[in-house]
């Protein structure tokens, strides 16, 4: 994939993730490594909303989070995106985000239990930062937020938003809408009163595992992006 195919890539990622109400003004942003420089990643710039990501206001920064390429502001927590990409080879795609009903979840205490199709991805595989609920504006502070997301997906910074890390972007993006939804059905559920007991183990992670492979990722995220291009339209 060429590098404007990946910006492209970016360009309609935010517009999808606007359009499911993972936009919280200006501040939440996406990177994605460089496949023929893995040192490098692309990365949403300051002051733009993830709807409005183009070819020219994305920049190219570093693992140190300098920028290298591109003359828009840097985002201040850059440091979420350099430092998991320092320790997690596999990830290839960042997304920080500030979901409602996520950032809800998070301030209750309360394990995310597989009461739902989408919780069921997640099982047992919650990272949680505790450290603060500031900005994550240096490089210990995202080193911490990569060691509390661990091997997961996903890590919780608590009562602040989510950081997904995944191989692609169409996984990336998929993924926090499925938290979020995994979320507001708890939240919905718990107010509703108790919550009966989940199903057996094995099968949560067979289901956990029929909708975390590649293609669904794939098929989910080309459905937005086309539903995208038609509310443009």
């Amino acid at each position: 994939m060429t590098h404007s195919e990946i910006k492209e890539k970016m360009i309609w990622a935010g517009k999808v993730l606007v359009n499911e109400g993972q936009d919280d003004f200006t501040r939440g942003h996406i990177s994605v490594r460089l496949p023929d420089n893995p040192s490098l990643f692309f990365m949403k710039c300051h002051s733009v909303g993830m709807d409005e990501i183009t070819q020219d206001n994305i920049l190219t920064i570093d693992l140190e989070g300098n920028v290298v390429a591109g003359t828009s502001r840097r985002h201040s927590e850059v440091y979420i995106h350099s430092e998991i990409f320092k320790v997690r080879p596999d990830v290839h795609c960042i997304l920080h985000t500030h979901p409602v009903y996520s950032i809800a979840w998070s301030g209750g205490g309360r394990p995310l239990k597989a009461i739902s199709q989408p919780a069921a991805l997640f099982h047992n595989a919650i990272g949680i930062y505790t450290d603060t609920i500031n900005l994550i504006r240096s490089h210990a502070m995202g080193a911490g937020v990569a060691r509390a997301l661990g091997p997961h997906s996903v890590v919780m910074l608590k009562n602040h938003g989510i950081v997904t890390a995944a191989p692609t972007v169409e996984e990336v993006v998929i993924r926090t809408i499925m938290f979020e939804n995994a979320a507001q059905i708890q939240l919905i559920a718990e107010a509703a009163g108790d919550i009966a007991p989940e199903f057996p183990r094995d099968d949560i992670e067979k289901l956990k595992h029929d909708i975390s492979r590649p293609d669904q990722f794939v098929v989910n995220f080309d459905y937005l992006v086309r539903r995208a291009k038609r509310r443009q339209d």
